[in-house]
């Protein structure tokens, strides 16, 4: 397993991560106890940090990672969770809210600390919360000890753009626009790096396109979108090769990017996820893929408030980034 620093904060991290959404049945129903054993997988295959989230299965993802970690030395992992989304409409940025919620966290986490807190989806609520309360917020919990870092999340990296001037933040957590169907997050590092704001990459599968399985419902890809990646998918799929593994490669692959979070509650999946990352990729494969992705390079989808969306509102297409 390779490690990478991220930004200023002085941490290395593995360049894959484990997501532990998943442990909260968020994509399909999971065992607590192979959970359990995933994480410890995790560590185990050089894995150094773990992200999670009060939203991720209304609470049961941090009380399941909770206990998975309770039995681990706590300088063993590296671990950040986020504050302000709790439920799929429901969010709550005020300081108040934000000082209790990372108290709840930090409980069911059974740690005295977050290394890195992330404000969640801050798209979704006007800014003027986040400027005069979240971020505020989490600068006082790090005075407190409580956390060592914060950082922001979203989807739209407009929303980056615009808010990283106004704030001082350690680290941002972008998904969805770094894999094999979407580079548009490259974009976004000479302003990451003039600040020296540490990135985490997550869903290089974004959120499961990258797949043959069938797509969940609440995809809010588009029909062309999730053509194309089911192509490349299966093409890889004729070739004897899980496109899971091309994709994580890519994503880990690029040393601009600090670290990838991959999601699962299997042992076995962590296991192989992490072995790829030691493996070349396949780079003919790669190429013929890329092809197939061609058309929808970019293409994302509308999250939060209009303004971050300008770019996919105004284009009839579908939606090119």
């Amino acid at each position: 397993m390779k490690y990478r620093q991220l930004g200023n904060t002085g941490l290395d991290v593995s360049v894959l991560s484990f997501g532990a959404s998943s442990l909260g049945s968020v994509f399909h129903p999971t065992d607590d106890n192979e959970s359990i054993r995933t994480v410890h997988s995790a560590i185990d295959s050089g894995i150094n940090y773990i992200d999670v989230s009060p939203y991720y299965g209304l609470t049961k993802a941090e009380t399941v990672l909770g206990k998975a970690i309770q039995q681990l030395p706590r300088d063993k992992f590296l671990l950040s969770s986020k504050a302000g989304r709790y439920g799929e409409s429901s969010f709550d940025f005020t300081a108040k809210r934000i000082f209790s919620s990372v108290e709840e966290s930090l409980n069911r986490l059974h740690t005295d600390y977050l290394d890195i807190l992330f404000l969640h989806d801050i798209e979704f609520v006007p800014p003027k919360i986040i400027l005069e309360e979240a971020v505020p917020a989490m600068h006082a919990l790090k005075e407190q000890g409580k956390i060592r870092f914060c950082g922001i999340s979203g989807l739209p990296l407009q929303l980056f753009e615009k808010m990283l001037p106004e704030i001082e933040v350690d680290a941002i957590l972008s998904y969805c626009h770094y894999s094999l169907n979407d580079t548009s997050l490259l974009h976004l590092l000479p302003l990451l790096q003039d600040r020296g704001v540490g990135l985490v990459n997550a869903s290089p599968l974004s959120m499961g396109l990258l797949s043959t399985r069938e797509l969940a419902n609440w995809h809010p890809a588009g029909s062309e979108l999730r053509t194309a990646c089911k192509k490349a998918a299966e093409y890889c799929a004729s070739k004897g090769v899980d496109i899971a593994k091309l994709a994580i490669q890519y994503s880990t692959g690029n040393e601009l990017i600090p670290t990838t979070l991959v999601s699962t509650a299997l042992p076995e999946n962590i296991i192989n996820n992490a072995v790829w990352t030691d493996e070349p990729i396949d780079r003919a494969l790669l190429t013929e893929v890329l092809e197939i992705l061609e058309p929808v390079h970019n293409v994302s989808w509308i999250s939060g408030r209009p303004e971050y969306n300008e770019h996919l509102l105004n284009n009839k297409g579908g939606g090119i980034a």
